[in-house]
């Protein structure tokens, strides 16, 4: 028994690490887009605008992986916790057959991601429209 809750500790150690790094991404993703949008306020470049529409989606697929990723050991350590505890071999190979929820393309629809990614994405997109309109009607 002494195995599998060792074996499970590991597991759950991992599934930290990459809510963590989840975490951090979040965090790094606003500085970042926060600093380049006040650098196209004061050059008044729209192409820094869709520099930081580009870091959002690239932030919001590196966040889905680590979601991803922390999903497919929540499947291990479910694997791990029913497991005969003569069985333990200390495996942290990620199951091939895994639930519909954990996939990439689920993990980033995931809600959380909808609300603060999609968010800065739609209010980037609103901006660069705001942009582009305001400068095809000064043009003319």
């Amino acid at each position: 028994m002494d195995a599998k809750l060792k074996h499970l500790e590991f597991i759950q150690e991992t599934i930290k690490r990459m809510a963590g790094n989840s975490f951090l991404l979040r965090g790094w993703s606003i500085t970042l887009v926060v600093a380049i949008f006040t650098i196209a306020s004061q050059t008044y470049k729209p192409v820094y605008l869709w520099i930081a529409l580009f870091v959002t989606g690239v932030f919001w697929l590196l966040d889905s992986y680590y979601l991803f990723q922390e999903r497919r050991f929540r499947c291990l350590y479910d694997e791990v916790r029913v497991k005969d505890p003569s069985a333990i071999d200390f495996s942290m190979a990620l199951p091939k057959n895994h639930c519909d929820k954990c996939t990439w393309r689920s993990s980033a629809k995931s809600p959380i991601f909808l609300v603060f990614y999609g968010v800065a994405a739609v209010v980037l997109v609103a901006i660069l429209l705001t942009v582009y309109l305001n400068i095809s009607v000064t043009l003319k």
